[in-house]
């Protein structure tokens, strides 16, 4: 059967069950227990420590695992993940991290445009890497520190890229920018003790803004042509200049040894002409016949055939078979 609702105006009494104030104590206090039990347990993962706080005062770090606080807001926890390596990214932003890197389309021309030390502009994007050393100095030292090293990361940036011209910033002086950039990075770390350690700092891309990028092309390109320019010529003159000494060397002392083989057979025909001499002056005839047989036998030793007639030999007539040239045969 349906129950029938009252006339319309008329309103229907509702009876709540007669609770005893006993009842509501227990109540009241079992849901106290309960919050107190919630409350009062809370889990430090592995990358992070936890930061305890007494009534807004400081008292210990928790490592990781599973912990107990005072409840109701005696004790507040603030965790902080001091083993992971965390990452500020300066002029672009990463969506999705991967295989294929996903960045936002947005631009951020407020953080990475720049003034070089010559007065001319470049758009520069780079990457601060750091550790939370110390949490307690990262949590209360300083206000809102992420913001704080992101503005202190520009800062040192700005200034390192003003005092270089932007062919510097563009090409060879990347590397010195990032040694250094960390160096003083670091440096206004610990002075503001804000409980962070650098770890790298990359230039991601340095590039002209993009009005004007097509004449940097054209000019890096023209000075990439004089630099391959320069190192042939180089090459062409470290490969000519050796060969050219080494032959003057070799020439000199070609001639150094020529000298000195005329002047060692100057002085050994000296010395045998002054050997003959004295020979000759000791027996004039025995020295003159020997020189003479002597002479004769280089000179006869190149002839190929020798006619001996004997010098008394009177009214014959030697029959002689001579050559063309009169020469015997």
């Amino acid at each position: 059967m349906h129950q029938q609702r009252p006339p319309y105006g008329q309103v229907r009494e509702i009876r709540m069950p007669n609770l005893s104030g006993r009842t509501i104590g227990t109540i009241l206090a079992g849901l106290v227990l309960l919050i107190a039990v919630f409350s009062s347990v809370y889990t430090v993962r592995p990358e992070e420590v936890g930061v305890v706080l007494t009534l807004g005062k400081y008292t210990r770090t928790t490592e990781p695992g599973l912990h107990f606080r005072a409840p109701f807001g005696i004790e507040k926890v603030f965790k902080v993940p001091v083993r992971s390596q965390l990452k500020e990214e300066f002029g672009f932003r990463t969506i999705q991290a991967g295989q294929r890197t996903q960045y936002s389309n947005r631009k951020f021309e407020e953080e990475e445009l720049m003034l070089t030390g010559d007065l001319n502009s470049a758009l520069v994007e780079w990457i601060v890497q750091y550790k939370i050393s110390d949490p307690v100095k990262f949590l209360f030292r300083v206000r809102s520190p992420r913001e704080t090293f992101r503005d202190m990361s520009e800062a040192v940036m700005r200034s390192l890229v003003g005092d270089r011209s932007v062919n510097e910033v563009l090409t060879v002086g990347r590397e010195e920018i990032a040694g250094v950039m960390k160096i003083h990075l670091q440096e206004m770390c610990d002075h503001y003790e804000t409980g962070i350690n650098v770890q790298v700092v990359v230039l991601q891309d340095v590039n002209p803004p993009e009005p004007v990028q097509p004449s940097f092309n054209e000019v890096n390109t023209a000075i990439q042509e004089k630099e391959r320019m320069i190192n042939e010529a180089l090459s062409d003159y470290n490969q000519a200049i050796p060969k050219a000494k080494g032959e003057a060397q070799a020439t000199v002392l070609e001639a150094e040894g020529y000298a000195l083989d005329r002047v060692n057979r100057a002085k050994g025909d000296v010395q045998r002409f002054n050997s003959l001499l004295a020979e000759y002056r000791k027996a004039p005839d025995v020295t003159r016949r020997r020189l003479y047989l002597e002479a004769m036998k280089d000179v006869l030793k190149n002839v190929e055939r020798t006619v001996i007639i004997d010098e008394g030999l009177e009214n014959v007539l030697p029959l002689l078979q001579l050559g063309p040239k009169g020469a015997v045969k």
